[in-house]
């Protein structure tokens, strides 16, 4: 197995790291119900994307 012949420093590694944090999901309005969906899904509560209907979904009243 080869091994790096000098040590990396701080800033090097840190300067690779930057990139790797995580990020908030980009959320959005449904525009049926208005529920806040993450951006190219279908919404959960009522089943429609670009407002048009995806999923069928059971309505229990």
């Amino acid at each position: 197995m080869p091994h790096p012949k000098h040590r990396f420093s701080q800033t090097r590694t840190r300067k690779r790291r930057t990139h790797d944090s995580l990020e908030t999901p980009q959320l959005t309005t449904c525009s049926n119900c208005g529920a806040q969906i993450m951006m190219h899904h279908v919404c959960p509560e009522c089943g429609y994307y670009r407002g048009k209907l995806a999923i069928e979904k059971n309505v229990e009243a």
